[in-house]
């Protein structure tokens, strides 16, 4: 595990940015697994300002590692959020864009989207290999769409499954532990002094820690990254 830490979320932006550039600079073509979420907002739109020139895009595909189940232009998708502030900015190829179609019938949108994993991404251990599945952490522990209610999905035989948001009762595919684990690098992205409690927790492995579903990504690659905000990252600093 590597953890970097940053002062601001802007920093973790920029900085994450700049990693991400180099992953992408480095192979032809290469499969990412996109979180939705504020801190990836920033991201995006720092991606969209100050990258545009040092990307090329023409060889990235991208997926969502959850997605809610509503439609394409409803202000709580991740794939419109990632439309309005990347895609619609950059020069990437329609055909590399491989969304979650959350207007579909969950049940059958969670077996499709396994279909498209199993097409479209290498295979290894018996499963769909990411280059990179970035993630982001709720201020309950939760990753993807899993959540600590719903921590049994984690270890679903299925590459996908439907969840459901535990106050909302809203319904999301996710993506289930053993295609996260089996990407190449898993990257949280964490910011804000509401996820301290549980970035201490998790990255320090204490007391019942195991009942959250971020403890539980585990790559089995060991590339497990980090990207902090001091704000999230407070209480672990102070070890």
């Amino acid at each position: 595990m590597k953890i970097h830490i940053y002062n601001t979320k802007q920093e973790v932006a920029i900085n994450f940015s700049n990693y991400l550039a180099t992953l992408i600079k480095e192979k032809n073509t290469v499969h990412i697994a996109l979180s939705g979420g504020s801190t990836p907002k920033i991201v995006f739109e720092e991606l969209a300002s100050n990258f545009l020139e040092k990307i090329n895009w023409s060889g990235v595909h991208l997926y969502w590692g959850d997605e809610r189940c509503v439609a394409s232009t409803d202000s709580e998708s991740n794939y419109k959020m990632t439309v309005d502030y990347l895609i619609s900015k950059i020069n990437i190829p329609q055909e590399n864009i491989h969304r979650i179609k959350g207007e579909q019938a969950p049940s059958i949108e969670a077996i499709r989207y396994s279909e498209v994993l199993i097409k479209e991404l290498p295979q290894e251990n018996t499963l769909p290999k990411f280059d990179l599945v970035i993630l982001g952490m709720g201020d309950d522990g939760h990753t993807a769409s899993i959540f600590p209610h719903e921590i049994n999905l984690w270890d679903s035989k299925n590459i996908c499954e439907v969840a459901i948001h535990p106050d909302s009762g809203q319904k999301r595919i996710s993506l289930t532990g053993a295609v996260i684990n089996n990407a190449d690098t898993v990257a949280f992205l964490v910011t804000g002094e509401s996820k301290k409690e549980k970035v201490d927790i998790i990255v320090n492995k204490k007391g019942d820690y195991k009942q959250y579903p971020a403890s539980l990504v585990a790559p089995k690659s060991n590339n497990l990254i980090w990207f902090l905000d001091t704000a999230a990252a407070q209480e672990i600093k102070k070890k």
